[in-house]
C-alpha cells in the first residue's frame, strides 16, 4: 500500500467538506485545497523538485504555508521548515546542513537568502502570491502522488542536545499518518469538529500534528495569522477543539470574555512545554474546560495523550498512544520498576528514522535493543499513564520553543571574550520558562549584552536575565551544578522583590 502522507490527510475527507476557516469568513473546502496543493506540487516539479530532494522555507503565516508542504509530500520532496525569528547564521548553517534543492521565501527576503546560502530560491506569498505562486495560480494540478514506503523521510526537524550544533531529526510519512490517525482517535476527533489554529507553521505542533490530526479526522481547521488573545477569545465560539502552548493559556485568562468564548469548548489541549497545575487549575475555575496535555519530542512525534474526558489526571501527560511502546529505564540501565523513577524511552511507529548524515548521533540515540532515549525523566504508574518529572537534558522550553543551552553559551562567551557563562531555565509566569544565564570572571553590561546577542540568536533565545556570580557552581569533577543555580534563581520572575525587569 502507497505510504504517501497525503492519502493519510486527504483520502478520508468528502471533496465538498469544509478544510480550512479564516477569520473574515473565507472557507476552503477539501478539493480547494487539494487543488491548490496540486498547483504548487506541479511548479515545484517544473522547478526540478524531485523525490527525495529538500525543500527548506522560511515563511510567515498563511494558508499558502500548509499547501507548500503538502505539495511537498505529494511530490515526494522533504519539507524543511526555517523559524522566521532565525538569524542570518542560524540559517546559514541550517540550510548547508540540509543541502535543500529550493528555498522558499517572501519575495522580499527571496533575493538576500539566496545570497546568504547559495541556495536557488523561490518566492511564495500569501494569496498564492509571489514566483512560485503565480506559476502555481496558472497550472493545472498535479493529480498523481508520488508513491512512497512509509519508511519513506518527510521532514527534516532540526533539534539539539546541550552540546553541539543541531541536528536534523529525519521524520517519516508513516511517523506523521499513524500519529495522526492516534490522535484523532485519542481524542475522538470527528468531522463535526473545528479547530482553531494560531500556532506558528514553522513548527512540528503547528504545522504538523494540529493540521494532521484535524485533516485526517474529517475536521476543519479556522486558521488565524497569529496567536493574539483577543482575537482567539473573539473567534473561540466558532471551535470546538483548541491546541496550544502554556503560555497562550495563561494569556487567554487575562481576556474578560473567556468563559463566555470557551462554553462551545470541547477539548483544550496543550503540547510543547510542560503545563503549570496552577495554570490548569485556573483555567478549569474560570471556562470549565479542563486542558489536557500530551507529550512527544522532535524526534518521536507524540508519545503519550491524555485522551478526551480525561478528568483526573492533572500533571501527567496521558498513555502510550496505539502502536507506541514505553519504558523506564533505571540508572543502572534496568527496566524501572511501577512507579519507579528513571529515563523515559520509546519505540514504535512513532519514532523518527534517524539524524540526518549523523550516524554517530544515531548510536548515541538508542539503547542496544533499539528503544528511543528521550532524555526525559519521568515515572509510570500501574495503569501506565506517565508523569514527566523533568528533563535530563538541558533544554529551556520558553514559550514552547526549544533553547538549547549550549549554543546560547557559546554566543555569550564569544561576546564576553573572557570569563565562562552558564545558561538554564527558571519558572516564568507567561512563558513557562525563562532563559537566564550567569556569567563568571567578567564585567556584566546586560542590556549591551542582549543587544550583542540578538545578531546572532533569536530574540527568544536571548536571556531575559545575565546576571555577574562570583563562581559557577561545580561538583567535585568540575561539572556545573545546574540545578543548584535553578534553585538559587527559581523566584527571579515570581517574587515581585526580585523582578527588576
Amino acid at each position: 500500500m502507497d505510504g504517501n502522507l497525503v492519502h493519510a490527510l486527504y483520502a478520508p475527507r468528502a471533496a465538498a467538506s469544509e478544510a480550512l476557516r479564516f477569520a473574515g469568513g473565507e472557507v476552503w473546502s477539501t478539493d480547494a485545497l487539494r487543488r491548490k496543493v496540486g498547483q504548487v506540487a506541479r511548479a515545484l516539479k517544473a522547478s526540478g523538485v524531485a523525490p527525495g530532494d529538500r525543500v527548506s522555507f522560511k515563511l510567515e503565516k498563511s494558508p499558502e504555508v500548509l499547501v507548500l508542504a503538502h505539495a511537498c509530500f505529494q511530490l515526494g520532496a522533504v519539507i524543511h521548515p526555517l523559524n522566521t525569528t532565525y538569524t542570518p547564521a542560524e540559517i546559514t548553517y541550517l540550510v548547508a546542513d540540509a543541502a535543500p534543492r529550493l528555498l522558499v521565501a517572501s519575495a522580499a527576503e527571496a533575493d538576500e537568502l539566496g545570497a546568504l546560502t547559495g541556495i536557488r530560491t523561490a518566492s511564495l506569498e500569501a494569496g498564492m502570491g509571489g514566483a512560485l505562486g503565480a506559476a502555481a495560480a496558472s497550472a493545472d494540478p498535479l493529480c498523481d502522488v508520488h508513491p512512497l514506503g512509509t519508511d519513506a523521510v518527510a521532514a527534516i526537524l532540526y533539534t539539539s542536545g546541550t552540546t553541539g550544533r543541531p541536528k536534523g531529526a529525519c521524520i517519516t510519512h508513516g511517523n506523521l499518518a499513524e500519529s495522526a490517525r492516534a490522535l484523532a482517535e485519542v481524542w475522538r476527533m470527528t468531522p463535526g469538529d473545528r479547530l482553531l489554529h494560531a500556532l506558528p507553521l514553522y513548527h512540528a505542533h503547528g504545522l504538523l500534528t494540529s493540521v494532521n490530526t484535524a485533516l485526517v479526522a474529517g475536521a476543519s481547521i479556522l486558521l488565524l495569522e497569529r496567536f493574539e488573545a483577543a482575537e482567539v477569545v473573539a473567534a473561540l465560539p466558532d471551535a470546538s477543539v483548541i491546541m496550544g502552548v502554556p503560555t497562550h493559556y495563561a494569556r487567554l485568562l487575562s481576556e474578560a470574555g473567556i468563559a463566555t468564548a470557551t462554553r462551545g469548548l470541547r477539548l483544550a489541549i496543550s503540547g510543547s512545554a510542560p503545563l503549570p497545575l496552577e495554570l490548569a487549575d485556573r483555567f478549569l475555575a474560570a471556562t470549565g474546560v479542563r486542558i489536557i496535555e500530551r507529550y512527544g519530542a522532535t524526534e518521536t512525534a507524540i508519545v503519550t495523550a491524555l485522551p478526551a474526558g480525561t478528568e483526573d489526571r492533572a500533571g501527567f501527560v496521558g498513555w502510550a498512544l496505539p502502536g507506541v511502546e514505553i519504558r523506564t529505564r533505571a540508572d543502572d540501565g534496568t527496566t524501572a520498576s511501577q512507579d519507579a523513577v528513571g529515563g523515559l524511552e520509546t519505540r514504535g511507529h512513532n519514532v523518527f528514522a534517524g539524524y540526518w548524515r549523523r550516524p554517530e548521533a544515531d548510536a548515541d540515540a538508542f539503547t542496544a535493543d533499539g528503544w528511543f532515549i528521550t532524555g526525559d525523566v519521568a515515572e509510570i504508574d500501574a495503569g501506565g499513564c506517565v508523569r514527566l518529572l523533568g528533563r535530563s537534558k538541558d533544554i529551556v522550553i520558553t514559550g514552547g520553543l526549544n533553547v538549547y543551552p549550549k549554543e546560547v553559551e557559546d554566543v555569550l562567551d564569544g561576546i564576553l571574550g573572557a570569563g565562562e557563562s552558564c545558561v538554564f531555565g527558571v519558572p516564568h509566569p507567561d512563558f513557562g520558562e525563562a532563559v537566564v544565564a550567569v556569567v563568571e570572571g567578567a564585567v556584566v553590561d546586560e542590556p549591551e549584552l542582549q543587544r550583542a546577542m540578538k545578531l546572532t540568536l533569536a530574540a527568544y533565545k536571548v536571556p531575559k536575565r545575565i546576571l555577574p556570580v562570583t563562581a559557577i557552581p561545580r561538583n567535585r569533577m568540575g561539572k556545573v551544578l545546574k540545578r543548584d543555580l535553578r534553585t538559587a534563581h527559581g523566584d527571579l520572575f515570581t517574587d515581585p522583590k526580585q523582578q527588576t525587569k
